[in-house]
């Protein structure tokens, strides 16, 4: 297995790389962003482990212009910002799992091979529930004529929903679904992503496909 670091604090890069070297993995090194980007697009790794506050280009710039390139690759951020607005921002645009400085290497070791073991899951072609339809295959998402602008999370999310349409998903279900974590109670990462996932299918329509089941979860269904 190969791992990207993109970290510029130099002590903490270099105890990332002795210990996951040690621990059997192949470890390639940035110390910005720019660099980060230039590696991950000219080789394949299992994956990346990205810091936020980076010199040339910040972890987030670095993850939007990656999943244009590379829906696919397991992203991890580690980084100091640790506020749940960060967090949130994160893992909506696309990383697999978000884990806060300081930490213990037990804990990235334990996450990485976690998001390692994790397959893909199989993919369905079209979904569709009233004039709400998907295209797994080209990432499209349009309610009628309507295309929408979802970020990968928030495409993610949509597609769990449709698969189990008419059926009350839990927020713990969807957090472990979507982003492979099990969140703490006290936070709302999952009533967040749902809100804005709101505004943009069923906002602007009259028709109102994803509904709240207070106390259990939330479901899309037609009513």
């Amino acid at each position: 297995m190969r791992i990207l670091i993109v970290e510029d604090e130099i002590k903490t890069a270099e105890y990332l790389c002795k210990g996951l070297r040690e621990s059997g993995f192949n470890v390639d090194l940035a110390s910005d962003g720019e660099e980060g980007f230039t590696l991950a697009t000219q080789h394949h790794y299992d994956l990346i482990m990205l810091d936020v506050m980076m010199p040339k280009m910040d972890g987030f710039s670095v993850l939007v212009k990656l999943r244009r390139l590379n829906p696919e690759v397991r992203v991890l951020f580690l980084t100091a910002r640790g506020d749940i607005e960060d967090k949130v921002k994160g893992l909506e645009l696309g990383a697999d799992d978000y884990l806060v400085k300081p930490f213990a290497f037990s804990e990235v070791l334990a996450r990485i091979r976690c998001l390692l073991r994790r397959g893909f899951p199989q993919a369905i072609d079209n979904l569709s529930v009233a004039d709400l339809k998907i295209d797994t295959i080209k990432h499209k998402a349009t309610r009628g004529s309507v295309r929408l602008d979802l970020t990968p999370k928030e495409f993610s999310l949509l597609v769990l929903l449709m698969q189990r349409a008419g059926e009350v998903l839990s927020r713990t279900l969807i957090a472990e679904s979507i982003w492979n974590i099990s969140f703490d109670s006290d936070t709302n990462v999952v009533d967040v992503a749902i809100r804005r996932l709101r505004q943009k299918v069923d906002d602007p329509f009259e028709k109102k496909l994803i509904h709240t089941v207070r106390g259990m979860g939330y479901l899309l269904e037609e009513r």
